[in-house]
């Protein structure tokens, strides 16, 4: 959830309310014939403005900010996507996840060393073939034969191996 658009937005709102009470009032007092010149009306409304001015500012302030968040939060979604296709399914091809998450390879790319980076994933990539392997499938290099049938085994999922003879499933641990 943003809160910091929608406090922006109630504060942006509170200074305009305050502005909008002052001057009704100031107004109806005017019209009623309470004040001999406009010094009062006209000092009461900057007394409103000096209220409602930081009110605004700040409003401002946190719908602009909440509105960067909330476009950080999209790439982050995203970044959690792409770890979970890799984790579940074991290897992934980089273009079906630019589809999938609707972005570019460039754009893939960054993600996936963004995530590298703050060490959440750990595999290989082949870039060459476009296909990203997580650390299972990376354990999975040498030469693993199902203990059922002697075929070669091929990863199916986070920390799954399936042998696609036999459809024995092999549970690889830490």
């Amino acid at each position: 959830m943003n809160s910091g658009k929608v406090i922006g937005l109630l504060l942006i709102a509170g200074g305009v309310g305050v502005c909008l009470i002052a001057a009704v009032w100031l107004g109806a007092g005017w019209v009623n014939g309470n004040y001999e010149d406009a010094a009062a009306p006209i000092l009461g409304l900057a007394a409103a403005l000096i209220v409602a001015a930081p009110l605004a500012g700040v409003g401002a302030f946190m719908l602009v900010r909440g509105r960067s968040e909330a476009a950080q939060f999209a790439e982050v979604e995203k970044e959690r996507k792409l770890l979970g296709m890799v984790q579940a399914q074991g290897k992934v091809r980089v273009s079906d996840v630019a589809l999938e998450l609707d972005a570019g390879l460039d754009q893939v790319k960054s993600w996936i060393y963004d995530l590298v980076n703050k060490g959440l994933f750990a595999g290989y990539i082949n870039w060459d073939d476009g296909t990203l392997y997580s650390e299972d499938a990376a354990k999975m290099r040498g030469d693993n034969k199902c203990p059922n049938c002697g075929g070669q085994v091929e990863l199916a999922g986070k920390g799954v191996v399936k042998c696609p003879f036999c459809g024995t499933e092999i549970y690889l641990t830490e």
